[in-house]
């Protein structure tokens, strides 16, 4: 081969996943991050991922084929809605298909062997291969010396002899090459990604129950508000604060139907698909009413407009409790 190796490494953000550049970092290789973005998980908004790896380092956006995956996983779900295999494989795919056209030779991920209950048995490491569809293509070198040789490898472009056999969930040999490699800033393990939280896997399979061709935009409404389910079968978020609020009017599409409190102070709401019959713009108006500031009981002006129109209901206020039956999550 008359170039290094190359390889497309899958960035989560993590410590694991920029140890596995760093360790790479210590062979001849040409290597390029990915970030996969979706409404459940992407990359931080505060931190420079190149200046973490020291390499080139792309964000791709998989929301779509994600959210086709979501509907129905050849592996099924975690302890909520996060069908963590079959992410992994469609990550590993899409990542392949990018190394692909840039004529790469192997992919790689920070994953450690037995770190994660279901994601990272060696079953499900071989499974996540199989699906993606580039077996013996994908390295981890964190704990590859405990793992099947890939064809990199074999093929010795890269020195097994280099990579590591950490496995288990402690944390300790980590912390130490952190240390070693001078990294001082990363985030902590846990659950970052949306679908792993209880309350919001409640409200998305309720999306989706009601919504069956829903979209990206949609879906991310469901992280800004209190979210009800109205009597006529439609889902409507109500912001917490202004920044609730500010992040409903950025996400919502054509879709949606967006309805604020003309005289008093109070939050926005978006009302989820189109069209938006008369009763449904009023039963989110009289919840919106009750998270204003308006006085019980008296009526009270609520201006909404969508691509379709616009208008103004008045409506009068009732106390939140009222509603509460209708909170999903």
């Amino acid at each position: 081969m008359n170039r290094k190796p190359k390889g497309i490494g899958l960035l989560s953000g993590g410590l694991d996943s920029i140890l596995a550049f760093k360790i790479l970092q210590e062979q001849d290789l040409d290597l390029l991050g990915v970030i996969f973005k979706t409404p459940f998980f992407g990359p931080a908004e505060d931190t420079d991922p190149e200046k973490l790896v020291g390499a080139r380092v792309m964000v791709m956006d998989i929301t779509g084929p994600h959210l086709q995956m979501l509907r129905s996983p050849v592996y099924g779900y975690g302890s909520q809605m996060n069908p963590c295999i079959d992410c992994h494989a469609l990550m590993l795919r899409e990542a392949g298909r990018m190394m692909e056209e840039l004529e790469g030779d192997f992919l790689f991920t920070g994953e450690v062997l037995g770190q994660r209950p279901m994601s990272q048995r060696r079953d499900s490491l071989r499974s996540v291969e199989k699906l993606a569809g580039f077996s013996g293509r994908i390295l981890r070198p964190l704990s590859a010396k405990l793992l099947s040789p890939t064809i990199v490898e074999v093929d010795g472009l890269i020195d097994r002899q280099k990579l590591l056999d950490i496995q288990g969930r402690s944390r300790k040999r980590q912390v130490a090459l952190a240390e070693r490699y001078g990294i001082t800033e990363y985030p902590q393990p846990g659950g970052g990604c949306m679908l792993t939280k209880a309350g919001f896997a409640g409200r998305l399979k309720r999306l989706f129950e009601l919504y069956p061709l829903v979209e990206g935009h949609q879906v991310e409404l469901l992280k800004w508000g209190r979210t009800f389910e109205l009597p006529m079968g439609k889902i409507c978020i109500i912001g917490r604060d202004q920044h609730d609020n500010a992040r409903l009017e950025q996400a919502a599409g054509v879709g949606e139907s967006v309805l604020r409190v003309a005289d008093h102070p109070g939050p926005t709401a978006v009302l989820i698909g189109l069209p938006a019959d008369d009763d449904a713009l009023r039963a989110a108006a009289q919840i919106l009413a009750a998270y204003s500031d308006a006085p019980q009981g008296m009526p009270v002006r609520i201006e909404w407009h969508s691509s379709v129109g616009s208008g103004v209901l008045m409506v009068e206020t009732h106390l939140k409790e009222a509603f509460r039956d209708l909170m999903i999550g």
